[in-house]
């Protein structure tokens, strides 16, 4: 899904280099609260944003989450984001109701469902479309971005689907591995960096313990009902970020009627700064300012890139976004962009 916001704000991404993991117990989580941020136009579709914030930019290689719904679509109008372009990230598209259709510049056209997992690796350049269908009365789910690491940020773009197996314990607790390797598990999607991506679902007043890398910075994105992590209490919508350190994680729902439902993101950090812009993840200002302009090149119908093997950089349109577009990039601020820290 895009960033649909007109003047997006800078977003320097900083993991400083060195990082250790600290002796003793596991160290206490710590809530980010999400903010609220409409996609779209009259009618915005509202996400809560946990990343990236200025306290939190990163999670491992996670730099993006947005959580939505469950939103009436005759209300919202759903999810309507014509084509756009993405540079030196995967896109990782997670449904708990309703379904999406995408098309991107591979040549991919794909359907997300719920429980069924998209990714989209746009290494050093793809552009896609998401809508709801018409037969999508409720949207509910979650956009991920993974921010790639230098070494393969300018690779090819790629587009992967993957139904991961349901697992249920005696307790309940049900587990499907999107990424990484969980609790004996491994799902089979590529990553380019250390990750783990998991929806684990524990009845109320239940509670699960996975082992975990302790190499791991790990997040908690809590979907329904409200589950104690690392010290720290979480409802709907709302993170636990614990630290490096811990050799397990713990998710604890609270007494009562519903069920928690949560997304378990984890990865080692990255140690690389990155300045995420609109929706492009670079490394500066001059290379941010580049890919705006191929955009907006190639939208125009104008040139093509030195980079692109003799195609345009983003990929080919498909035929159908001549009916429904695509985006422009908005204005680049007047400051530079520049990491921080």
């Amino acid at each position: 899904m895009s960033n649909l916001e007109t003047a997006p704000p800078e977003v320097a991404c900083v993991n400083e280099p060195g990082h250790r993991v600290p002796p003793g117990p596991a160290p206490t989580g710590e809530l980010i609260t999400p903010r609220a941020v409409p996609l779209g136009g009259p009618r915005a579709m509202p996400v809560r944003r946990t990343l990236p914030q200025r306290a939190r930019s990163l999670i491992g290689a996670w730099c993006f989450a947005d959580h939505y719904g469950p939103d009436d679509v005759s209300a919202t109008g759903g999810m309507r984001v014509p084509g756009h372009p993405h540079t030196g990230l995967q896109t990782v598209s997670w449904l708990f109701r309703g379904e999406v259709e995408h098309r991107d510049t591979t040549g991919a056209h794909a359907l997300v469902r719920p429980g069924e997992l998209n990714v989209m690796t746009a290494g050093r350049g793809i552009a896609h479309s998401e809508f709801s269908t018409p037969d999508t009365s409720v949207l509910h789910g979650a956009q991920l971005w993974l921010a790639l690491p230098d070494a393969h940020r300018f690779r090819a773009p790629a587009f992967e689907h993957y139904v991961p197996p349901s697992r249920v314990d005696g307790d309940g607790v049900r587990v499907l591995l999107f990424l990484g390797s969980l609790a004996g598990e491994s799902s089979p999607v590529r990553t380019f960096s250390p990750l783990l991506g998991a929806e684990v679902t524990v009845p109320a007043g239940r509670a699960v313990e996975f082992p975990v890398e302790r190499g791991f910075e790990h997040g908690v994105l809590v979907d329904t009902g409200r589950v104690t992590v690392a010290g720290v209490v979480a409802g709907p919508g709302e993170l636990v970020y614990q630290p490096l350190g811990a050799d397990r994680i713990t998710l604890r729902a609270e007494e009562g009627a519903e069920a928690a439902r949560v997304l378990l993101l984890g990865g080692a950090p990255l140690e690389e700064r990155i300045v995420m812009w609109w929706n492009f993840v670079g490394r500066d200002h001059e290379e941010i300012a580049t890919y705006r302009e191929w955009w907006q090149s190639q939208r125009a119908g104008q040139g093509e890139a030195e980079e692109a093997g003799g195609e345009r950089r983003f990929g080919p349109f498909p035929e159908a976004w001549g009916r429904t577009g695509t985006l422009p990039a908005p204005e680049l601020p007047n400051a530079r962009l520049r990491p921080r820290g």
